[in-house]
């Protein structure tokens, strides 16, 4: 959904982050082995972060333990692409995570 703002000063558009200032982010999901460690957890979030996350500006929040969700989006103002969501899903199905499952992009502010 693209929100529209016709009539709204620069200003305004970019605190309500419409037009030129949405911001696309998507859903991420997946699933470790059973019996996965602590230990194990830890290295492969680390890992995920220091890979996939961070070189390439995004952030993620989510929770999870052998079954993850979150969302992801970028660190900075701006979009997620569809490179994005590409790079992130081949990390996670090169490193071991099954069940992997990424949504299309959607506006982060105003998803309905």
């Amino acid at each position: 959904m693209k929100v529209t703002a016709k009539n709204r000063s620069r200003r305004i558009r970019k605190k309500m982050r419409v037009d030129e200032f949405q911001e696309f982010g998507f859903d991420v999901a997946w699933q470790l082995k059973e019996g996965i460690n602590g230990d194990e957890l830890d290295a492969f979030i680390d890992k995920f972060f220091a890979e996939a996350i961070q070189p390439n500006g995004l952030g993620f929040g989510g929770e999870g333990d052998t079954l993850w969700h979150g969302l992801i989006c970028t660190q900075a103002l701006g979009s997620c692409t569809d490179e994005n969501r590409t790079a992130v899903e081949k990390w996670l199905t090169d490193n071991g995570a099954t069940s992997v499952a990424v949504s299309e992009l959607y506006d982060v502010w105003w998803a309905e």
